[in-house]
């Protein structure tokens, strides 16, 4: 059996985001789990929906010795400060040094890093460590959103990427580099084939529940069964302006020529489908007087607050869609999650049953013209932020959001607000559930979420609708101020 180091680093940058990752926001838990160094990284990252988890394992269960390295994770935002960079690959690069002889690594990586110094963090990460172990088998598991470069693709060995969204496949994904790896590691050489389109697909349209999304992926999965191989998608992530941006197809084989073949069929498949990423976004006042309409609803309808994702490296305290359902004056309508540590503190502070006078909420850190919502909030429930997620995307995973509070605007039975100290897109029901809230019974669940939300919520919705209220996670890639995504890249999809 092999020896296997074992590590992972992700961050998904939005160049247009306001706060920048720094060291101490790789250190703080949030959705997953905060950075990890050495063997107690295997426990805290065990039953959660991570690709190391599910390498970990198929790997073990397979007989394998592995080697902790470095696991790290900061929730998507403005770049990573080059002195976090610097401190987690070299960290890396440390343990790397200190494993002695490897037949072979896995990363779990994001593939959508970029710092303050560099268009591409993996890339960069990846050509150090292969300084360091020129001819060992390196395999890496990548989001469905990376933007992969050619560093990436020619310093490991194999890639593959997520193959959904909402990414319930994460573990799966890491248990899939396994036996890519295996491969590499008994000798077998395979070929590569990388092509990058030329035409950025906005977050929610890029839903593999829908089409073309869907299609796209059903033949990927075709062709990986027809090389014997591996081909993988990776969508891309459009408000990371950096070189190498937009979706890129990966194949991998015994022959050349049959990577190439794959990679093309794919990519005629997506000229073919490009005038089909496309679809309504709803102003907040047009989606909530929809979710009003013809009274009331066996079943909630959604509305996606997308531009505010903090999946996407939104902020988490726009106050546009929660205006609209408080001007609407919404019956049983809930929004999460609005990051808020003042006002949860304060909540916390006068207690359950109290009344929070005056309290601005939210809109501190959103885009211009972005303000708070200044009123009078009752402090219905409160919650310490500490539970377990069982939804199919962050299934596993110990959430430590810091002091949350369930705030109604006006009154015991206003339109209620989830207010959290840390920022995560609310994509599991448990979030809901820690403050006495059931997402079946209410009337509109209005969330902070592209397209995550889909997995655990959609099931249970009457209707979904996306709305663009303003945010920094722009649904639009077309209205981004991009300065180093390439001139041949359309900055949205061609339409018919």
């Amino acid at each position: 059996m092999a020896r296997i180091a074992v590590g992972g680093l992700h961050h998904e940058t939005n160049s247009f985001a306001p706060h920048p990752a720094d060291w101490a926001a790789f250190e703080q838990s949030d959705g997953w789990p905060a950075r990890q160094r050495g063997v107690e990284m295997f426990g805290n990252v065990a039953g959660i929906n991570l690709a190391i988890t599910g390498f970990i394992d198929a790997a073990t269960a397979r007989g394998h010795t592995l080697v902790p390295l470095v696991w790290a994770n900061a929730g998507p935002s403005g770049p990573v400060t080059s002195d976090a960079f610097k401190r987690l690959a070299d960290e890396m690069l440390a343990e790397l040094a200190a494993a002695g002889p490897l037949d072979g690594i896995f990363l779990d990586l994001h593939g959508a890093m970029i710092t303050e110094a560099l268009g591409d963090g993996e890339g960069e990460l990846l050509a150090r460590i292969r300084a360091l172990h020129p001819a060992t088998p390196l395999v890496a598991a990548l989001d469905l959103h990376a933007n992969v470069s050619d560093a990436m693709v020619r310093h490991a060995d194999g890639l593959a990427a997520y193959r959904t969204y909402p990414h319930v496949d994460i573990a799966d994904t890491g248990a899939r580099c396994l036996p890519l790896l295996e491969r590499l590691m008994g000798g077998q050489k395979l070929a590569k084939a990388h092509r990058k389109l030329d035409f950025l697909i906005g977050l929610p349209w890029q839903c593999t529940t829908t089409e073309p999304s869907g299609g796209l992926y059903r033949l990927a999965d075709r062709l990986s069964a027809r090389l014997d191989g591996f081909v993988s998608i990776a969508m891309g992530f459009p408000p990371g302006d950096t070189a190498c941006g937009g979706p890129s197809l990966l194949a991998y084989a015994a022959r050349a020529e049959d990577a190439e073949a794959a990679v093309a069929e794919l990519a005629a498949a997506f000229a073919a489908a490009e005038p089909d990423f496309a679809g309504r976004l709803w102003t907040a006042e047009a989606a909530v007087a929809e979710a009003l309409e013809g009274g009331r609803r066996d079943r909630p309808v959604v509305l996606a607050d997308t531009q505010d994702n903090p999946g996407g490296g939104g902020t988490s305290d726009t106050t546009g869609l929660l205006a609209a359902l408080i001007e609407a004056k919404a019956e049983d309508a809930v929004l999460a999650l609005l990051a808020d540590p003042q006002a949860a503190l304060a909540a916390h502070a006068a207690g359950a049953g109290a009344w929070l006078r005056g309290l601005p909420l939210g809109g501190r850190f959103g885009p211009s013209g972005v303000t708070p919502i200044t009123g009078d909030w009752y402090v219905q429930r409160l919650g310490n932020g500490r539970f377990t997620a069982t939804g199919p995307m962050y299934r596993g995973s110990r959430m430590d959001l810091g002091p949350m509070a369930l705030l109604r605007a006006g009154g015991p039975d206003g339109v209620g607000v989830l207010v959290s100290t840390r920022r995560v897109q609310a994509a599991d029901a448990a979030i809901f559930r820690h403050l006495g809230v059931e997402p079946a019974a209410q009337r509109i669940l209005a969330l902070k979420s592209s397209v995550h939300f889909r997995a655990e919520f959609e099931p249970i919705a009457a209707e979904v609708l996306v709305v663009a209220a303003p945010g920094v996670n722009t649904a639009d890639p077309g209205l981004l101020p991009f300065r180093q995504l390439p001139p041949w890249v359309r900055r949205r999809p061609r339409q018919s």
